[in-house]
Order: C-alpha cells, then structure tokens, then sequence
C-alpha cells in the first residue's frame, strides 16, 4: 500500500517546478516594467505574467500542504486577482490616455481616438 510519505518527493518535485516558474514570470513582469518604453506596453507587462506566476505559486503552496482543503481559499485569490488585475490596468490605460501620457510615435494603432473625438464633439454640442 502507497502511504502518503511515499508521494513526498514526487511532491517536492512538483512544488519545485512549480515555484520556478512562478519566479520566472515574476521576473518576467519585472523585466518588462523596467525594459518597456512606455505605460502601455508596461502595464501589459505588469499584469499578464504576474498572474499565472501567482497561480503558480498558489498552486505549489496547496500541493506542498498536501491538504487539499485549501485549494478553495487559494482558487478564490486568484480569482479575485484574475478579475482585479486587468480592471486596474484598463483604468490606468483609460487614465494615461486621457491625459495624453502616452507616446504616439510607437503607437501603431489608436482604436480609441474615434470613440473620444466623437465623445467630445457630443458634449460640445450639449453645451
């Protein structure tokens, strides 16, 4: 019969790998918030890999416990962080753009130049 001490270095394995790539997309984050030019380009690198590498760390942390009734605890987390973190990221764009903090000559497309223009004729002619 398989005891559970049998499954701990499967376990640590698991746990190891796991961490390494959650530390890798950290740093990959990282390396793109200080690499990038400009905010948009390092609010995306901000919040894409930040998350996979916290799911990753959750993960390990609920496979190294090997008690698996925190994996709830630990999925509602991330889930919070999977909803928060582009929310926070769409209002810092809408903000940077808005206020003009955003460099034009390495924007290759402004899919939202038409929505403002129009949004401000419209309330120019309210007024």
């Amino acid at each position: 019969m398989i005891t559970p001490e049998d499954w701990a270095p499967a376990r640590d394995i698991v746990t190891a790998v796991l961490l390494l790539i959650g530390a890798l997309m950290s740093m990959a984050a990282g390396v793109g918030l200080w690499r990038y030019p400009d905010l948009l380009s390092r609010m995306h690198a901000a919040t894409k890999p930040q998350v996979l590498g916290l799911f990753c760390f959750l993960l390990a942390v609920v496979v190294q416990l090997n008690q698996w009734v925190w994996l709830p605890v630990f999925a509602l987390a991330w889930g919070l962080q999977l909803l928060t973190s582009p929310v926070s990221a769409h209002m810092v764009g809408r903000a940077a753009y808005r206020t003009k903090h955003l460099r034009q000559d390495i924007l290759i497309k402004d899919e939202l130049k038409d929505v403002v223009d129009r949004a401000i004729r419209n309330d120019a002619a309210k007024k």
